[in-house]
């Protein structure tokens, strides 16, 4: 996954469910002699969608999706006075798709902004489902609010979870799932991955396995992979992913009018992205030339 399409207007979070316990931000901030829990707003990045680049477009282009708050949570109380500016950015950029991620959905209602109605076409909502308990808590508050695109994240997966009740009623579009990493990363089942795309296929729902996680366990064999490249290549090589029924997003420019497909941006990728089970539902190579990968043909 690139770092091109993450905007962190906040960072730090405080840890609120079994997902949280062994938190990569946690991690990394620690790597960096610094403390996860420590939450602020951001300087140079708070404002990374609107800025341009020295040809005076914008950096991030019309038709990208961007992830937002990946080392905090958009609605985190401590972020209550930040978010309204968030918005605010996201408002004036009709043209890009921004994918929400919460563990907090309960939330959300008293979060959205006064114009928000039934919902705006280039926002892209997920919570984290990372076991039943939270899927079973979580899911009907999902399907409740006011979204036009809504999706699930099962990561990190550390139990089985079945959304087959969920899926039925047609509002999610997409599935991802991943394993844990780091300290203490708990262990992924292959057969947890299986029962969850099949769930996913019977409803026509864009499924994506992201990785395999630190632990992963098949067929009853024990995997321990600290890698994130190798866990990523064999979820790809698993076969899991399954692309269902096109997610379609009424993108505008600045005045309201709708942007043709043919001027939005198209993801590209380098030979190095062939075998990334993340690249169903990434926003491809960056162009940094940094992996010397070369591009792919495919």
């Amino acid at each position: 996954m690139s770092m091109h399409d993450i905007w962190n207007p906040w960072h730090g979070c405080v840890k609120c469910s079994e997902g949280c316990a062994n938190c990569y931000m946690y991690f990394l901030d620690k790597m960096r002699g610094r403390d996860g829990s420590e939450i602020y707003r951001t300087k140079s990045g708070f404002d990374y969608p609107l800025q341009r680049s020295k040809d005076g477009g914008y950096k991030v282009r019309s038709g990208e999706t961007v992830r937002v708050c990946m080392t905090s949570d958009f609605f985190l109380p401590e972020a209550d006075g930040w978010r309204d500016d968030a918005w605010d950015i996201m408002r004036q950029r009709p043209d890009v798709i921004f994918y929400l991620l919460t563990k907090r959905p309960e939330r959300v209602r008293d979060c959205l902004p006064p114009d928000w109605s039934d919902g705006w076409e280039n926002i892209f909502f997920n919570v984290t489902c990372e076991n039943q308990r939270r899927a079973d808590e979580r899911m009907p508050i999902l399907l409740s609010l006011p979204f036009l695109h809504k999706g699930v994240m099962c990561a990190p997966f550390i139990g089985a979870v079945t959304l087959d009740k969920y899926l039925a009623c047609g509002q999610i579009e997409q599935v991802m799932c991943g394993g844990e990493n780091y300290d203490g990363a708990r262990p992924c089942r292959f057969e947890w991955v299986q029962s969850l795309r099949a769930e996913c296929v019977a409803h026509d729902v864009t499924f994506s396995f992201i990785e395999t996680g630190t632990v992963f366990i098949k067929d009853g064999k024990r995997y321990h992979m600290p890698d994130k490249r190798l866990q990523s290549v064999m979820a790809y090589k698993s076969g899991m992913n399954y692309a269902g029924r096109r997610v379609r997003y009424r993108l505008t420019d600045s005045l309201g009018f709708e942007i043709p497909d043919e001027y939005l941006y198209k993801p590209t990728f380098s030979a190095r992205c062939r075998m990334c089970a993340s690249r169903m539902t990434c926003n491809g190579c960056s162009g940094c030339g940094k992996c010397g990968g070369g591009d792919d043909d495919d």
